[in-house]
């Protein structure tokens, strides 16, 4: 690979900054302001979001569409307020950046590219202003130092990172493919035993529901309003073990878990969730984002929390593998109300309509060692396969550190790189959301602030 063959520069000296240390001795350090000039967004009404045209650019990337701009790229944002302030974007073409985000312009002429990179380096996040929400704001970007190769070396850098870039993911992509390969056919064992049981000759009858077609005819069908009710209990310290709630690991504790939201100053008043319980990701349940819990904790009070009737069937277990059904899912998407799909909510009195399938409870427990026995494999290589994606991201991280900040001299490599061409990588908002951790949770919370604060 063409990094292995990457050496030091011939003398460094010290940059003067902690996080910096010793840079290229030909390399100039300054505060950012000197070459770029700050500016907060501006705020949006809700009557002037679309489905789709100019982007809407908050403080995570794209929250929305409208007919209107407020900038013309190319510019850095920087996520101003919130989970992931000081988060990094290029934009090239005409957008609207909120006031959820700051524009980086240039003051003199830079290669914003670079400066890109380095900013996202430099992760402005850790010098927030810690309040309810951390923040930065324009003094902190303007008065940040950096070291700055020359223009010639800066093009070079640029180009270098590029090639390396558009490797890493292919890599990824085709690493994803897997992984939604082995997940359609993880979820394919899935949907069919808990739809239709074990039996392959047993006896069918109709659901009532267009959408689930036949079950067995000694399953009941009924609301999920006969198996579950709401609840809104509310922590009155604060100090219960803080649960995540994600559309792929459903309710687990978020301390094992690397999300980047913020901490909040005090989590009184957020939902007791208790083990058995259902907990449903408003916003986001249209992604699948749910689960039962097995512990006793605390989430977002914006999200709905059903506990077991009492003699209901229902077994926990099951219930987590059903509802993250395919056909499920597709319903909550129907039952949601909302302006677009990422503000799209699944209110309690809708999802207690959506009808539920129960077998016996020792069926579901048969049905749950089948799943178990015939999904591990699967399990295991998705496991291997992201933990192979997880390496090449923190690859990548490294990579772009050591050479936006002079630990490695890249001028050579890339001169000898062949020319390519940029390919085009469409995401829909559930990709896009995946190029994290997988958790729904922090894009939920930030949506939600926006919201509030519009």
């Amino acid at each position: 690979m063409i990094t292995d063959s990457l050496k030091p520069y011939g003398a460094y000296k010290d940059s003067g900054v902690p996080w910096l240390g010793e840079v290229p001795e030909h390399w100039r350090v300054a505060d950012l302001g000197r070459y770029i000039r700050v500016q907060s967004g501006d705020m949006i009404t809700i009557e002037d979001e679309r489905d789709a045209g100019i982007p809407i650019y908050g403080g995570n990337g794209i929250r929305g569409y409208t007919f209107k701009a407020n900038t013309n790229g190319p510019v850095i944002l920087l996520g101003r307020v919130g989970a992931k302030c000081g988060c990094v974007h290029l934009v090239n073409g005409r957008l609207w950046a909120s006031e959820h985000a700051l524009r980086v312009l240039p003051r003199v002429a830079v290669n914003l590219e670079f400066f890109a990179c380095l900013l996202d380096h430099a992760d402005l996040n850790r010098y927030a202003i810690r309040t309810a929400q951390p923040l930065i704001n324009s003094t902190i970007v303007r008065s940040h130092r950096v070291a700055l190769p020359s223009d010639s070396e800066q093009v070079a850098i640029v180009r270098f990172l590029r090639h390396v870039d558009r490797r890493i993911r292919r890599y990824i992509r085709a690493k994803k493919k897997l992984i939604a390969l082995l997940n359609e056919q993880k979820q394919a064992i899935i949907h069919h035993v808990v739809t239709r049981g074990l039996d392959p000759n047993v006896r069918l009858k109709p659901s009532g529901v267009e959408w689930l077609a036949d079950v067995p005819e000694n399953w009941e069908v009924r609301p999920a309003k006969y198996f579950y009710r709401e609840v809104d209990e509310r922590s009155r310290t604060g100090e219960e073990e803080l649960l995540s709630v994600s559309h792929i690991t459903g309710v687990t504790p978020r301390s094992q878990k690397s999300i980047t939201m913020f901490m909040a100053s005090s989590y009184i008043g957020h939902k007791l969730c208790r083990p058995g319980e259902l907990v449903i990701n408003t916003m986001w349940a249209w992604m699948g984002a749910l689960g039962v819990a097995k512990e006793m904790g605390i989430v977002s009070p914006s999200y709905g929390v059903y506990r077991p009737v009492r003699n209901s069937q229902l077994l926990g277990d099951y219930v987590d593998l059903l509802l993250r059904t395919r056909p499920y899912v597709s319903e909550y998407t129907c039952r949601s109300t909302g302006i677009r799909s990422s503000r799209l909510r699944l209110y309690p009195e809708q999802f207690l309509r959506i009808k539920l399938v129960c077998p016996s409870a020792e069926e579901q427990r048969a049905i749950l060692d089948c799943v178990a026995a015939e999904t591990t494999a699967t399990e295991r290589a998705m496991g291997s396969t992201q933990r192979e994606i997880d390496l090449l991201r923190e690859y990548r991280t490294r990579l772009i550190a050591d050479v936006v900040t002079g630990k490695v001299d890249v001028r050579e490599a890339a001169v000898r790189l062949p020319e390519e061409t940029e390919e085009p990588e469409p995401l829909d908002e559930a990709d896009a959301l995946a190029e994290g951790d997988g958790d729904t949770e922090d894009a939920d919370l930030e949506a939600a602030t926006e919201e509030a604060e519009a």
